[in-house]
This record gives C-alpha cells, structure tokens and sequence, in this order.
C-alpha cells in the first residue's frame, strides 16, 4: 500500500506537469476529488504492472522476439543494421538497453551474421538461437530483462490515456478509461513481450495528442515537439506512415471549420496549415530520423546495405525501389535510405500476407472480415457491450432524419467535437487498411485503435449519463456501467496468467478460442517451459514434440526429446510414446485450405482418434500415442 501512495503521488505530479488547467471544473461536477482519483489510477497501473510480471515468469520466447531481441542488441553493440530492418529500430534498442549491462557473447564470425549467402529473411531467426541459445549467453535472463522495458511501455501508454481522457471528460471517465486499458488481456498479453504493437498503440496517441495541439494554437513550441513526436512515433513501427494521412486529412478540415469573412481567407488559412505540417515533417526527419538511423548504420558497410537492400527489394524493382537501392550506399542519406527499405519491406508483407488458420479455414490471401470477427472474440462481452451501449447512444440522438440541414448539423458537431472526430477519423483509416491487407496473424495489429476505442467509449458513456441526468436516471447508467467494469476486470483477473490465449464467452472461453484463431491470437510459442515443467512432474524421459514458437528445444530439453515432423505420416509415429503438438500446427494441419491454398492441410487428421490427456498452458496438447 505504500508503494502504492507513493506510486499515487508520482501521478499527482505528473498529471500537474501535463496540464494545468484541465480538471477542477470536472471534478467539481462529478464529485470526485483529484487526490482520489490519482491514488485509484495509480493502484490500476501499479497493479497492471505487476500482473504484467508475474503473468510472463513462466512464459517462454515468443516467435517475433526470437528476432527482436539479438537485432536490439546488435543495434546497440556493433551499430550495424544488417538484421531485422523490417521493423524500426527503437523498440528493440529500449528492450537490449539492460542487456548491455551482461557480459554477452557476440555470434561475430557465425554465418547467420556474416551473411555470405545473402540476407535471407529466415538468418535472423537462425541469428537468434545462435545468440541466445548456443553462445554460453543467460537465455532466460536476457529475455526477462529484455521484456521490463516493454513493461514501462506499456506503464506510459496507460498514463498517456488517463491524462488525455481526464483533460477531455473529467476524473471518473479518466478511471473508466484507465481500468479498460489496465485489465485488457491484450494489452496485458502483448505488453509484456519485445513486439513493436504496444508501442505502435502508444505512438498514435502521443502523435495526435501534440498533433491536436499543434493545430489549436500553431505557435513555434507546439510545431516543433510536434515534430519530435513525430519523428519518434515513426521509429516505433512502419504501420504508423498511415499517420500521414490521418494527419493530412485532419489538418485540412480543421481550417475549413473556422468561421472566416470570405473565402479566400479560408484558403490561405489551409494553405498555411499545409506548410507547418510539411514543416514538422521536416523537423521529424532532420532531427530525429536521420541521427537515430545514421547512428544504427555506422558500422554497417555501405557495399553490404547495397547488396543487402538490393536482395530484399529484389525480384520485382519498381521506381520507388530503385529509389531506395541507389540511396543505399550515398554518404549521409543512406540512413534514410534504409529507413524506406522498412517501409517497402513492411508494405510488401501486409499485401503479400502470412499462411495462417482462421475459423477452420488455411489461406495465405487474408479475409477482409478476420479483424472484425478477432475484435468480436478476443475483447471482454463487457466492453463489447459498452461499445454496442454508446453506437446505439448515438444512433438515438442522431434520431433527426439525415437529410434535414446535414452539412450544417455534421459542420456543427466536428468543429465542438474534433478530437472525437480525429480519433473516428484515425480509426476508419486503419481498420480500412487492416481489413484490406493481407496479414491476418492477430488482434494485436489492430492494437492502436483500441486506445480511440476506449475514450470514445468514455465520451458516449458520459453524454449518455448526462443525458439521464436529466431525467434522474444516471445513477442507473453509473450503477450499470460500473457492473460492467467489475465484469472486466474480473474476466481479465480470472484468464491470469494466460492472457495471450484469451477468448470471451462468445468463442466457448479462453479453452476453446484456438478453434477460431491461432497464431499470436493463442499460441506463439509462450508455453514451452510449461511443458518442461509437466515432463518433468510426469517423469517423462522422453517426449516427440513440434513446436511453434521462438524457443529452442535443446537448450530446454537436451536429449529428452525427439523433433517430430508434423507432415510425417501417422503410421510412422513410434507407438507407446507421448506427442506434444503446438495448437498452432494442430490446427493448421486439420483444417480446410481455400481453393487457391495448394498445400495438405489434413496430416494431423489422425489426432482425432486420441484422446488429449493434457496440456501444457493454453497452447500445447499432449497425447500419449499407444
């Protein structure tokens, strides 16, 4: 409890330091003192923090962090970007920040880092088990330390959405949102491992919050730290160039929405907002882009970046390609030139996609409706009833015919609510592009829509109450709205502490969510130890396994196991021994493939005349094959 006052005052300062002038009046109206609020947003964060590390202990490497992790190193350590460019640097340099305080190994003169066959994709995640697994290096404190940073992250992202929700709807709606973000088994899933998704949902509320801030009073300050966020959001994931868009978009409207004298003003007005926002895109790359790759590319030889961007853009070169191959290996701008092969490598998997299982189904080519069936099962019924709460909320006050004075009522109602505006903009954005793409491998690639999501949620909820207010009714709503919360954090408390295989009561519960959705959606590998351990419980001396995930089998098994190849026919399984199959490969292999899927996806039709007699987690079956 001290800890957690003394945690409580912490954000009493900082909530002072981020603004001013925002809540007296708010917490006058709802009755709830700043100094109570502080202390329950801190106990939501400090116990989120913890659940966040007691929740991992156990959990073993994930697929992404295989690469993640040694490439950060590699960063920091050699200043060589040769691995991982796909990505953007700043994550991975915050989770190897701890590790160079360990006497570690470096692979220098090992292939997977030499790279003399070229940079094929698969080299770093050959790099990674070299690194963490054969080069006499603390696998499991490397990986530990290397996801607390990710942790604080995610401590960040929580205060960032209590702050501004607090700023635009008072100090309870400010805990609403909070205690949505501090109990979701996404958040707590994803922000405990070296990914890039929680960061991509703190940059995009950073970004708009100073980009909002910049556009209400466009003074020198506010354009210039404006473009420093910028800059940083976009070394946080190359999905956020959708940014630009939703920036350019929303910075034309704002101008259009003043009240001028004539038209003419108006046009000058928008011209004016385009150049400062050409301005802090130019302050983003100058002063944040250009050092932070320049200082990841100076040990990294020109004539390699060449050949190696070369490789990755290769067969098909278009003129944006050529583009980026010619500025690899120029003095000063091939820094920038590695950033662009990020950015066209990040495009050309988000159309190109992943093999992946879906409801039964196999396909490299992606479903434009995964991301609204994965938002449906893998959020709380809580929220999802909350969302369906404040749609019908707005559908009810929008009761006026659309045709009757619509540019004016729509006019109206942006220019007194353009911050919920920007953030319905943002999300048509990126749930568009999301459902366009191809890449269908987890709701956490929709993760920063869900900070929008939850203060939108917050700003129906309190018109709604408002609403009641005048028929005496919101200690109704309070009371039900409050049942709702309890039900969300009692969810969460209860999937502890599998929250990566978290599914709602839609899907049949957490234990039958992999019949929907695989991969980081359920089973990335995390449960590995769990299945050491129950060996070891179980006295097993030796067990077939086929893994999916991005631990090693040797470092935790030795001689203990047997790798079994899931396109091996049945017939040649040993009998009388136990099979451990990763959910992930399970499924892939008893589903049905699409027509244009050319691939068998029935070779673990066989486990179905046995029985499972356990499993290690959520995400590893075990049978014993007599």
């Amino acid at each position: 409890m001290r800890f957690s006052q003394k945690f409580g005052n912490l954000v009493l300062v900082l909530c002072s330091a981020f603004s001013q002038n925002s809540s007296k009046k708010h917490a006058e109206t709802f009755n709830m003192s700043n100094n109570s609020t502080y202390i329950i947003a801190g106990i939501l964060l400090v116990v989120m923090f913890f659940t966040a590390v007691f929740s991992m202990k156990d959990d073993a490497l994930t697929f992404d962090e295989l690469s993640h992790i040694p490439a950060g190193y590699s960063y920091l350590s050699q200043q060589d970007y040769r691995l991982n460019p796909e990505h953007p640097p700043l994550i991975k340099d915050l989770a190897a920040l701890p590790l160079l305080g360990l006497d570690l190994n470096f692979p220098h003169n090992h292939s997977t880092w030499t790279q003399e066959q070229g940079p094929i994709w698969w080299l770093q995640f050959d790099f990674g088990t070299q690194f963490l697994f054969n080069s006499d290096n603390p696998a499991d404190k490397i990986i530990f330390l290397a996801r607390l940073p990710m942790i604080l992250l995610l401590m960040c992202l929580g205060l960032f959405i209590f702050f501004w929700t607090r700023q635009l709807f008072g100090n309870k709606f400010a805990l609403m949102a909070l205690t949505l973000f501090s109990f979701s088994p996404t958040f707590l899933a994803h922000g405990r491992f070296v990914t890039t998704d929680v960061a991509a949902a703190l940059g995009v509320v950073m970004a708009t919050y100073f980009w909002l801030k910049f556009l209400k009073n466009p003074v020198l300050k506010n354009i210039f730290i404006a473009g420093i966020i910028l800059g940083i959001v976009m070394l946080f994931k190359f999905s956020l160039i959708l940014l630009i868009p939703f920036f350019g978009i929303i910075t034309i409207i704002y101008p259009l929405l003043q009240h001028h004298e004539n038209g003419s003003r108006t046009i000058k007005q928008t011209l004016k907002y385009v150049a400062m926002a050409f301005l802090i895109g130019i302050i983003a790359i100058v002063f944040v882009i250009l050092p932070v790759y320049s200082f990841h590319t100076l040990n990294y030889p020109p004539e390699k970046q060449l050949s190696d961007t070369t490789f990755h853009l290769s067969p098909d070169i278009e003129p944006l390609e050529q583009v980026c191959i010619w500025m690899s290996d120029k003095p000063v701008i091939r820094s920038l030139g590695h950033y662009m092969l990020g950015i066209l490598m990040a495009s050309q998997r988000t159309v190109g996609g992943n093999t992946v299982y879906f409801m039964k189904m196999v396909s490299a080519d992606g479903w434009w409706f995964y991301f609204p069936v994965i938002f449906a099962l893998k959020i709380p019924l809580a929220l999802l009833t909350l969302i369906i709460i404040a749609l019908l909320h707005c559908a009810w006050i929008l009761k006026t015919p659309f045709w009757i004075k619509p540019w004016q009522r729509t006019k109206q109602w942006i220019a007194s609510h353009f911050t919920e505006f920007s953030m319905l903009v943002f999300l048509c954005i990126y749930w568009s592009v999301s459902m366009y793409g191809n890449l269908n491998i987890g709701i956490r690639h929709i993760l920063p829509c869900f900070p929008f999501i939850y203060i939108l949620v917050c700003s129906g909820t309190k018109h709604l109450v408002q609403k009641a207010k005048q028929k005496q009714l919101h200690r109704v709503v309070y009371t039900i709205v409050l049942i709702l919360l309890v039900c969300y954090a009692g969810s969460s408390i209860k999937t502890f502490p599998r929250y990566l295989s978290y599914y709602n009561a839609i899907a049949g519960g957490t234990e039958n969510g992999y019949k929907y959705a695989v991969d980081s959606n359920y089973d990335w590998g995390q449960d590995l130890k769990r299945l050491k351990k129950y060996t070891e419980i179980h006295h097993i001396e030796k067990i077939y396994i086929d893994y999916f995930g991005g631990s090693n089998l040797d470092y935790y098994f030795g001689d203990k196991y047997a790798k079994w190849d899931s396109r091996t026919p049945a017939s040649e399984f040993p009998k009388g021994n136990y099979l451990a199959v990763s959910v992930s490969s399970m499924q892939g292999g008893r589903a049905l493939a699409c027509p244009e899927f050319d691939q068998p996806t029935n070779y673990y039709d066989w486990l179905n005349n046995y029985e499972l007699i356990a499993r290690a987690g959520t995400s590893i079956f075990i049978y014993y094959i007599d």
